[in-house]
């Protein structure tokens, strides 16, 4: 299975660098995982609603820049259905034995995805009603991902 996780903003915190690195380094006897940056628009502290679509719509432009033909794309969503650990590998795994093996997540920016993004969107999942900084929410995706193929293999992990 190839998992893309396609996210805006350069991650710069050292220690989700160093999470996000052990997570990468476990997943390679399951997976294939590739990480894709996007820049962040910039943008000021306080915008009108008009100015956040327009920074979510350019954001969301080289987003889909990365998106490949066929992917089974994933938005990380306040809205989207939130899953136990449990529901999320059984979804993997129906995914795989689909023959959707190439699956991209997307991780918006501050200020959420554009609507293009959310259309393009085969599936849309929220981890809480709270919000997460969308930095620390590649560490959190990639141990979800990490937790469901070891839950998919019976292997000892999921408590």
């Amino acid at each position: 299975m190839q998992i893309t996780i396609i996210s805006v903003g350069k991650l710069k915190e050292k220690y989700l660098k160093q999470g996000i690195a052990e997570f990468e380094k476990r997943l390679s006897s399951y997976c294939r995982l590739q990480l894709v940056e996007v820049n962040d628009e910039q943008a000021p502290e306080t915008m009108s609603e008009k100015e956040v679509e327009q920074v979510k719509d350019k954001e969301g432009e080289r987003i889909l820049s990365k998106v490949k033909p066929g992917q089974h794309v994933i938005a990380l969503d306040l809205a989207g259905r939130q899953r136990t650990s449990e529901a999320f590998a059984r979804e993997l795994e129906q995914l795989s034995i689909h023959g959707k093996s190439q699956i991209a997540f997307i991780i918006g920016g501050s200020n959420g995805l554009s609507q293009s993004v959310l259309s393009r969107a085969d599936d849309r999942i929220s981890f809480s009603h709270m919000t997460f900084p969308h930095q620390l929410m590649k560490l959190i995706l990639v141990e979800q991902v990490y937790r469901a193929f070891r839950i998919m293999k019976g292997e000892p992990y999921h408590k």
